[in-house]
C-alpha cells in the first residue's frame, strides 16, 4: 500500500534524481522504467533527511533492541552515520556504527574495520541502499563473521526491486534472507513505485512497468 510516508519518500528521491522515470538497461541487461542511484545523493540536507528515513523504519522494526549498525563501503558509510544521527535526534536512541576498509590496514590502528569494534554476543543490523544481486550483503557477512561472536539479524534498504534473483520464484532478497536468517525491510518497493506511476505517470510508462514487473518480480 502506498502510504503518504512512502510517497514522500519517493518524491524526495525523484527530488534528489536518485529516482528516474523513463527507459534504462540494467547490468544484468533488463529493461525497466525506473532506475535509482543513491550515490547521487549530494547535500547535508539531502542526508539528513535520508537519515531520518531510515531511522524511522529501524525505531518502527526494532526500536533500541541492536547494539550497533554496520554500513558497508562504501555507499553504506554515509547511510549507517546519517541514520545514527538520526536516531538520536529524532527518537533518542544512541547507537554507535562502523564500517569496512576496502583493504586491511597494517599499520596506525590496523583493522579492517573502523569505527565501534563490535564484542561478542553483539546484535548488528547492517544498513544498505539496495539489494541487488545480494552481493554485498554476503561480503558483508563474510566481514562481520570476522569481528567475534556477533548476531546478524536485519538489513534496512531503500528499495526493493523485487527482481528474481538465481532462484526460480525467489527474490535475491529472499535468498540472502534464507541464506543468513536474514530479515530484509525495504523503505520502499517496486509495487510502491508502481503505484505512485499510476497516480503521476503516463499510461504507457505504467503498461511498460507492469510488462517488466511481470517478467522479472516476484510479488506477494
Amino acid at each position: 500500500m502506498l502510504t503518504e510516508k512512502k510517497k514522500e519518500f519517493i518524491q524526495f528521491m525523484l527530488s534528489a534524481e536518485v529516482l528516474r522515470f523513463g527507459q534504462f538497461v540494467t547490468k544484468s541487461g533488463r529493461n525497466t522504467q525506473y532506475f535509482v542511484n543513491t550515490g547521487l545523493y549530494r547535500t547535508g540536507a539531502q542526508l539528513s533527511r535520508l537519515g531520518s528515513y531510515y531511522a524511522g523504519l529501524v525505531n518502527e522494526t526494532l526500536g533500541s533492541g541492536f547494539d550497533a549498525m554496520f554500513g558497508p563501503a562504501y555507499k553504506g558509510i554515509p547511510l549507517a552515520a546519517a541514520c545514527a544521527s538520526a536516531l538520536w535526534q529524532n527518537h533518542q536512541i544512541d547507537k554507535p556504527y562502523f564500517f569496512n576498509r576496502k583493504e586491511a590496514k597494517d599499520h596506525g590502528e590496523g583493522g579492517l574495520t573502523v569505527g565501534y569494534q563490535p564484542k561478542d554476543g553483539d546484535k548488528i543490523i547492517i544498513i544498505e541502499d539496495v539489494i541487488t544481486a545480494g552481493t554485498a550483503v554476503r561480503e558483508s557477512m563474510s566481514i562481520l563473521g570476522t569481528c567475534g561472536d556477533v548476531q546478524v539479524t536485519d538489513v534496512f534498504i531503500s528499495v526493493d526491486r523485487c527482481e528474481v534473483g538465481h532462484t526460480p520464484g525467489k527474490t535475491a532478497i529472499m535468498e540472502v534472507e534464507e541464506e543468513f536468517g536474514l530479515k530484509v525491510h525495504p523503505i520502499i518497493t517496486v509495487v510502491d513505485v508502481h503505484e505512485y506511476l499510476k497516480e503521476h505517470g503516463d499510461s504507457e510508462l505504467v503498461k511498460a512497468m507492469e510488462g517488466y514487473m511481470e517478467q522479472y518480480c516476484v510479488l506477494g
